[in-house]
């Protein structure tokens, strides 16, 4: 029997065959299925948050299946496949890695390492810098993909600049700048622009991922750790004005927050 990403490859090429595949598969592109890729990320990252290591490991088989889905259509386009796909990343994580791999091959592995744990940063920045030196790139910045989730994108955009320094040194003057942002705001508010509200409401959102990032907290972890509970506080809510036979509709802002303070009490 082949072995199980042989099938998985093998499954994804009857689907997209095209006299016997699914007509779905077969119509799909890069950018059709883009969407999809994007919705099982959310939902392996989903898994993570709730713990559930069962429920993960059939959203990370999803995943697969999208790499598989773009690897076989780039095979029949005569781009790449996905031995292409593997080859390429385990070239540069061994080109990376050159204190695990000092060869810069598997059968390295093992050896002593010529790196102390202090170069061991510079050698990642000279190894990235190479790297950047084969690429058509006009900015620093050139490699954070805008189509990247706002929020990961200003953390990744912010974490760029600072490499080179251009980064304030603690937390103080990112608390004076959100101050200030949100000072703008309120004066935007005042003015009643809508286009000038939205663009300060983008400098304090840009500002509070500044603020994350000093403290190492992932704006995108945190801000989905409140929602979901949000969620739970909010289903209990509901579940409180069951029992009592009330309408949520009908109650109100008043009545609301004080079981929103009863599920916080319950420790939800």
């Amino acid at each position: 029997m082949k072995p199980p990403i042989d099938q998985l490859l093998t499954l994804m090429a009857c689907l997209r065959d095209s006299q016997k595949g699914c007509p779905w598969d077969q119509r799909q592109t890069v950018n059709t299925i883009a969407p999809y890729t994007l919705e099982e990320t959310y939902e392996v990252l989903d898994a993570i948050e709730r713990g559930d290591h069962e429920h993960l490991k059939e959203e990370l088989g999803d995943l697969l299946f999208q790499i598989v889905f773009y690897a076989q259509i780039e095979r029949e386009e005569g781009r790449f496949d996905f031995d292409d796909i593997v080859s390429g990343i385990v070239e540069k994580m061994l080109r990376r890695h050159p204190h695990v791999f000092p060869d810069g091959c598997l059968t390295s592995f093992g050896q002593s390492s010529a790196f102390t744990e202090q170069e061991l940063a510079g050698q990642w920045q000279k190894i990235k810098a190479q790297e950047k030196a084969h690429q058509k790139q006009q900015s620093l910045l050139d490699d954070v993909p805008v189509s990247m989730p706002a929020m990961m994108q200003a953390d990744k955009l912010q974490k760029k600049a600072a490499k080179v320094g251009f980064d304030w040194d603690n937390t103080a003057p990112v608390f004076d700048k959100i101050r200030e942002e949100l000072d703008e705001l309120e004066s935007a508010m005042k003015e009643m622009d809508q286009d000038h509200i939205e663009a300060e409401m983008g400098d304090i959102l840009f500002a509070m991922s500044n603020l994350a990032r000093h403290v190492k907290v992932s704006p995108d972890i945190a801000l989905n750790r409140t929602n979901v509970k949000f969620r739970r506080r909010f289903a209990r809510i509901e579940a409180l004005l069951s029992e009592q036979n009330k309408e949520i509709s009908h109650c109100s802002l008043e009545e609301l927050d004080q079981y929103w303070v009863q599920a916080k009490r319950e420790g939800l």
